[in-house]
């Protein structure tokens, strides 16, 4: 899941420069495993010289857990490592492609490459999640499916890239994919996310930063809904809901967006209490965290 630190990052980044060794020794019986894993490294484009880094950043710490006898760990390792070394090759990319576009462009076309709704699709995309291992409680959960548990695989999966042939294999894995999501994304304006968009407007034409709550939560644990709504000030601007609380908060700032900002809204007022859009009853609310990367 993409919610690593900066220092996070840096530690990765410098494992980037300085790559540990293999893992585990790629001998004791995983022969057996090739054959299961041949379609799969087809897809990546590279077949690995110790496969049980493959094998590693399948396995979900669910399976671990129901299966202690089993010596090969969870992803979680190469998931940190992965998460530095997609942003890294990200960025490096849009850099190369997009010489026109100005930082703040370039790290919004970045978050759009690496966000956890898209690397869960080229997830799909290349076969990644018909190869995890899940506990079964995970798997009955729809674990298989869950958008988290796939960015997860995808980064733990690029971490192994890495270290079993280094950035160029890296590389040549994740930049095909990025292509087509890259035009995509900016054809659709879609890499300046629904809250950047609307906490840049309110800001500069408001002077005031949205806040965000979850007001509801529904449907079992493993298909939860949730609902949330954007503030200006104690102004309701916007509700939305998401199977995630980041997708209702962005479907919250999109209504937000076309209410406010659609109606006209636009002139440099700052709202005050003759503007109500819809009072919020009185109430302590937290600020909202500073727009996330994804």
């Amino acid at each position: 899941m993409r919610n690593h630190t900066a220092t996070d990052s840096h530690q990765a980044i410098a494992a980037i420069q300085h790559p540990e060794p293999s893992i585990e020794d790629p001998g004791s019986g995983i022969e057996s495993l090739s054959s299961d894993l041949d379609a799969l490294q087809q897809a990546l484009g590279h077949r690995f010289h110790n496969l049980r880094l493959l094998l590693r950043a399948l396995t979900h710490p669910s399976y671990v857990n129901e299966h202690p006898e089993d010596e090969s760990g969870d992803n979680q390792r190469l998931e940190f490592l992965g998460d530095a070394v997609l942003d890294f090759i990200a960025g490096a990319w849009v850099f190369r492609h997009y010489p026109e576009f100005a930082e703040g462009r370039m790290t919004r076309l970045r978050a759009a490459l690496v966000r956890t709704g898209t690397l869960a699709q080229l997830a799909r995309q290349v076969g990644i999640g018909g190869a995890l291992r899940l506990g079964r409680g995970e798997e009955e959960a729809g674990g298989r499916e869950r958008d988290a548990n796939l960015c997860d695989a995808f980064e733990a999966v690029t971490g192994a890239l890495y270290l079993d042939g280094g950035l160029a294999a890296a590389e040549a894995f994740f930049e095909p994919l990025i292509g087509p999501v890259a035009e995509a994304t900016l054809a659709g304006e879609a890499d300046w996310d629904a809250k950047s968009r609307f906490q840049e407007w309110s800001q500069a034409e408001r002077g005031v930063t949205p806040r965000y709550r979850i007001v509801a939560e529904t449907g079992p644990d493993h298909a939860k809904t949730f609902v949330a709504e954007v503030l200006l000030r104690k102004e309701v601007a916007g509700q939305g809901s998401g199977r995630s609380k980041q997708a209702a908060e962005q479907a919250a700032a999109r209504a937000a967006w076309e209410a406010v900002v659609g109606r006209g809204a636009a002139a440099k007022e700052p709202l005050g209490d003759d503007e109500p859009l819809r009072r919020e009853p009185p109430g302590d609310e937290q600020p909202a965290d500073k727009v996330a990367r994804r």
